[in-house]
């Protein structure tokens, strides 16, 4: 393995993507491994698309993509876009609100640099990493949803709706993958778990939480499309 691609969805992100690359960026990998650094722009109407733009013209040396939606679509079809032009070995995904943090994609590597993981998940459920304190109702929101997952993909995780997720790209790459907005991460686990002979690695993060006012999108009605998902690909197995 010598290369990571990280797939950065940013939709109205102007006050927290310059410091986001730069902690990518900052980033030593394990093994020397590289990183392609694909962003998708899902028709920011703020300044994120030149922010992102002048970084890049700043940075000439990293690899980095920059794809443009001319509609929004949502974090899943972002996410479709920026899982199609993977070229890494692997593939992890990072928002670009600061809630995760970019130092940590190492703990994610190792279960699959000693040869042990196809897929690791970063749960902000386990281990002793700082977590902010914030909502009551969306902690167990969370742990809801990856219970009925768990109910139905027969996987025993803890934190099915993190953010940092680690694919070998040629698995995720080979998903049909439907959901456009938050159902992507219910989607994903459920089609990811049917692979013969997948291994699934967990490992606890930090988790930064971000307040509304401070431009959290995730809300109640994400949380019942997840449940409607869950049972959608659980049950009825439909491909699209």
């Amino acid at each position: 393995m010598n290369r990571l691609s990280i797939i950065i969805p940013a939709y109205n992100e102007a006050a927290t993507i310059r410091t986001l690359l730069e902690k990518v960026k900052s980033v030593e990998l394990l093994d020397d491994i590289n990183k392609e650094i694909i962003i998708i722009n899902d028709c920011s109407t703020d300044e994120t698309g030149d922010i992102i733009d002048l970084f890049i013209s700043e940075n000439p040396d990293l690899e980095i993509q920059h794809y443009k939606h001319e509609t929004n679509q949502g974090k899943g079809a972002a996410l479709h876009t920026g899982i199609a032009k993977a070229s890494g070995d692997y593939l992890i995904i990072q928002d670009a609100d600061l809630e995760y943090d970019p130092s940590e994609y190492n703990n994610l590597l190792k279960p699959v640099i000693d040869g042990y993981a196809d897929v690791v998940y970063g749960s902000r459920f386990m281990g002793g990493k700082p977590h902010r304190i914030l909502f009551y109702w969306h902690t167990i929101g969370n742990k809801l949803l990856t219970n009925l997952s768990n109910m139905f993909t027969n996987l025993n995780l803890t934190d099915m709706e993190t953010c940092y997720k680690l694919f070998d790209t040629n698995m995720v790459q080979s998903l049909h993958l439907s959901e456009k907005r938050f159902g992507f991460e219910p989607e994903v686990t459920c089609k990811i778990a049917r692979i013969p002979k997948v291994r699934i690695y967990e490992v606890g993060i930090s988790y930064y939480g971000r307040t509304y006012e401070e431009g959290k999108k995730i809300d109640w009605k994400d949380g019942i499309r997840a449940i409607y998902v869950i049972f959608k690909y659980g049950i009825f197995r439909f491909k699209k």
